[in-house]
């Protein structure tokens, strides 16, 4: 069964300004790409890359709160294994 879950409009907006922002990380633009993309999209999927990402992001100490929301929402949206 495919992943029904999208990115909410405050979490697309986060992700948007991680993107913009000029001093934000490689992994935190990369999951809030994936974010982002998919803020609309329920047939996408986060990708292996986007997801490992995002787990950084998220074990990360020094990651900004909106860059941790918009990774969550990434991971979140991940398909499981057992299900693709």
């Amino acid at each position: 069964m495919a992943n029904k879950k999208v990115t909410g409009k405050k979490t697309a907006s986060k992700a948007s300004s991680n993107i913009k922002d000029p001093a934000t990380g490689k992994s935190t633009k990369s999951s809030s790409a994936s974010a982002l993309s998919q803020a609309k999209s329920p047939a996408k999927d986060t990708s292996k890359n986007a997801a490992r990402e995002a787990s950084k992001v998220l074990r990360d100490g020094r990651t900004a709160k909106d860059s941790k929301s918009a990774a969550g929402s990434t991971l979140a949206q991940k398909t499981p294994k057992k299900e693709r």
